[in-house]
């Protein structure tokens, strides 16, 4: 490992955001831009000449990349998820694409000694960066569009400017973000939802083969929506857990507003199974199924995950508040015997 210069820094800033402040699709990220975009949540995706995947392949976008959408077209296929997107050149399906907005944040003023606050990512990506005396500024992860991270503190960062220092449950090491990228979450935003109805009155049911979702009060559907359940294809070896999701009935055992899955690898590349900030987290198995908020996929309604039940980020957050064990304030987690899950093949 070699001490990051300031100098170096800024070149690698320069070349991180590629595809934000030297994208054609994003010339100024000084200014407000409401243009509607999309990044490449996988290693690549193909534009195609017609809303289909049997036209004809006219190009490529790659990981991170930023594109822009002129439309939105209901093709009608494939059933599940028949919403395709007309880009510069043709169209791309939107399962393997996430929307983004660029919205930048006054950074607090002050952080009290001793707390922390919960922030979203306004941003379509953001390069994290780790400062030790021994290596100085060092980049290690990066964080996307999205995600909720645990803030405890503001330093000046290698650019000069304010950054936050992020508290990582899983790394146990802080890392930080520039301030801008980050916008604190008042907890009224995500405090309990209908936390007076028992605890004997509310139950989440999850059909596996039609990938739908529903929460229900008193026997009454009050939330459905689709999902994305683990890929059925069972255990990949004998050393790795089975990626299917279980059925049969639980309970909800605790929950994350903010959760690192992946082995907590710092410097991982973009390709490694390293997800910090998975938002809006609730087990419901001990071998550590759950709920999450997802934000490297818009194909809701097929298997697309390694056993947990993959739901767009704010209905995920819906139900975060919604089931019991409802989560106090400034924990990093919460425990408890809580809302009945029922799960059927």
């Amino acid at each position: 490992m070699t001490h990051l210069s300031r100098r170096d820094f800024l070149k690698l800033s320069a070349s991180t955001f590629t595809g934000l402040a030297f994208s054609p699709f994003l010339p100024d990220l000084g200014t407000f831009d409401d243009t509607e975009k999309v990044r490449v949540a996988t290693s690549s995706v193909s534009v195609y000449s017609a809303p289909n995947d049997q036209s004809r392949i006219v190009g490529q976008w790659f990981r991170d990349e930023l594109v822009n959408i002129y439309e939105e077209v209901n093709a009608g296929a494939p059933a599940y998820n028949p919403i395709w997107y007309r880009v510069w050149g043709g169209y791309v399906h939107r399962g393997r694409l996430q929307k983004v907005k660029v919205l930048f944040n006054e950074p607090l003023k002050s952080f009290p000694e001793g707390t922390r606050q919960l922030a979203e990512l306004t941003v379509p990506y953001t390069q994290a960066m780790r400062f030790t005396k021994t290596y100085g500024w060092q980049p290690n992860l990066r964080l996307y569009y999205g995600t909720v991270h645990w803030m405890d503190g503001i330093d000046e960062g290698p650019d000069g400017q304010p950054w936050y220092r992020i508290l990582d449950e899983l790394v146990k090491f802080p890392y930080h973000v520039p301030a801008s990228h980050l916008r604190p979450i008042p907890f009224e935003e995500w405090a309990a939802i209908a936390p007076d109805v028992p605890l004997e009155n509310k139950r989440i049911e999850v059909n596996l083969s039609t990938q739908v979702l529903t929460a229900y009060e008193y026997d009454k559907n009050v939330f459905q929506t689709t999902i994305s359940s683990g890929i059925p294809s069972g255990r990949p070896s004998p050393k790795e857990l089975s990626t299917k999701t279980p059925s049969g009935e639980f309970r909800i055992l605790s929950k994350y507003p903010s959760k690192h899955m992946g082995n907590g690898n710092l410097f991982a590349g973009i390709e490694d199974y390293e997800l910090p900030g998975v938002p809006w987290t609730s087990f419901f198995t001990e071998t550590g199924v759950a709920f999450h908020g997802t934000y490297w996929h818009d194909n809701f309604g097929i298997p697309m995950s390694r056993g947990c039940v993959n739901m767009r980020i704010e209905e995920a957050k819906w139900l975060f508040r919604w089931a019991r064990p409802f989560h106090k304030f400034d924990r990093i987690y919460t425990t408890g015997y809580g809302t009945l899950v029922m799960i059927t093949p």
